[in-house]
This record gives structure tokens, C-alpha cells and sequence, in this order.
């Protein structure tokens, strides 16, 4: 087995971008578990509502809506983490073979359009949930 220096820095230097991806992924999770949690309290309070409360009993119809949204922002947070584990797998193996004299280009290659398949999918929910929690803000506006 022969580690090659060259090998090695090259790898070092294509690790970067990969570096900065994992970065903005761990962001994403950030946001996505900030989001995720005001839904559900916001199910949790509409659920303490009385039934006998007839001013306030029209807000559980929310909760459907509160519903949708946490299951897309569930599905945005499993896709940002495999794309999390994706990035993390690419930078891991990347570095095995680089260090056992192997091109890792192919494979990191295969594994970045991989995790950023996965981020995208991730931030379409995201946006999905976006547009559904501006819809359910105009509609308590216009009440």
C-alpha cells in the first residue's frame, strides 16, 4: 500500500467544497428542527383549546393545515440529513481511497450529485411549507 503525497493534497483540496456543503446542511437541519417545532406547539395549544370555548373553538381547523405542513417539514429534514450523510460519506470514502493510491474522483462525483439531489428535494419542502404557512398568515389576516 502506497500513499502518495499528491494523492493525498488533492483530495485535501477537493474536500473543501464538500467541507462547506456539510456546513450549510447543518444549517438547513438547524432551521428545519426550529420550524418543525413551532408547528407542533402550535398543535399542542390549539389541542388545550375547550370545546365549550365558542370564540376560539374555529381555530382548531388550523390543525389540519399545522398537520400538512409538519409531515413536509419531516420529509425536509430526513432529505437534508441524508444529504448530510451523503456529504459525510463522500468526504470518508474520498479520503480512504485517496489514501489507498486510488482516483476518488468518479465516485465523489457521484456521491456529491447524490446529497445535492437530496438538499434540493429538502428545500423544495421547505418551500412547500413556506407557501403554506403565508397562506394560513393571509387567511387569519382576512378574518
Amino acid at each position: 500500500m502506497s500513499v502518495e503525497a499528491d494523492q493525498l493534497s488533492t483530495m485535501i483540496n477537493h474536500a473543501v467544497a464538500p467541507a462547506f456543503m456539510l456546513n450549510g446542511v447543518a444549517a438547513m437541519v438547524a432551521v428545519l428542527v426550529n420550524r418543525i417545532s413551532g408547528v407542533t406547539e402550535r398543535i399542542r395549544n390549539l389541542r388545550e383549546i375547550d370545546e365549550g370555548d365558542v370564540s376560539r373553538v374555529w381555530l382548531k381547523q388550523e390543525i389540519g393545515e399545522l398537520r400538512r405542513r409538519e409531515l413536509l417539514l419531516t420529509s425536509a429534514l430526513h432529505m437534508a440529513v441524508l444529504a448530510g450523510i451523503g456529504v459525510t460519506l463522500l468526504l470518508l470514502f474520498g479520503f480512504v481511497i485517496a489514501f489507498l493510491g486510488y482516483r476518488h474522483e468518479p465516485g465523489a462525483a457521484v456521491l456529491f450529485i447524490a446529497a445535492l439531489c437530496f438538499l434540493a428535494g429538502s428545500l423544495v419542502r421547505l418551500l412547500q411549507d413556506i407557501r403554506l404557512s403565508q397562506r394560513e398568515h393571509d387567511d387569519r389576516q382576512l378574518r
